[in-house]
């Protein structure tokens, strides 16, 4: 089936079968952030925005994106860098195989609440499973991030 989509903001014509999984085709589109942890949904490594809503990759059909946006860390770049470099300063990063999850799943809590408290901090990160940490280190980088763009006056921790 042929479809159309935005791939991190480029059009994206492919001829993609009716049952290809969306993490599939977006590494074969070169988005080696989207990983495979679990198969079951359970993990939020495959974690990528769906018309900027986050949405697991490996239990989306790929035709289901067609006319749609898919963002992955390769595209968000920017917005997630100066955040990533607070994650990595609480040592909440040993292998780092959960970080692009995390990080898109960060970025979606800081787009729908820009001040949100602990415990939600903790709801957005339930389901990411990260093998080295207890999920401290993420706390303390998330808080901190947040610490640090209210000092800057911000009022929009990520851009749109």
């Amino acid at each position: 089936m042929m479809i159309k989509l935005n791939l991190n903001g480029k059009p994206v014509t492919a001829d993609v079968a009716e049952d290809s999984l969306l993490i599939d085709f977006l590494r074969d589109h070169g988005c080696y952030s989207v990983k495979r942890g679990c198969e079951t949904s359970n993990c939020g490594l495959c974690t990528v925005f769906l018309d900027g809503k986050p949405v697991l990759s490996c239990s989306l059909l790929t035709v289901r994106t067609d006319g749609k946006s898919v963002q992955t860390l390769e595209g968000l770049q920017e917005e997630a860098a100066e955040f990533g470099a607070f994650i990595a300063r609480q040592g909440a990063e040993q292998c780092g195989f959960c970080n692009p999850g995390m990080i898109m799943n960060a970025i979606a809590m800081f787009r729908e609440n820009p001040d949100p408290t602990d415990e939600e901090i903790m709801e957005y990160l339930a389901g990411n499973l990260c093998r080295c940490s207890g999920y401290e280190g993420q706390l303390r980088g998330i808080r901190a991030f947040l610490d640090y763009k209210k000092s800057k006056g911000e009022t929009s921790v990520c851009n749109m």
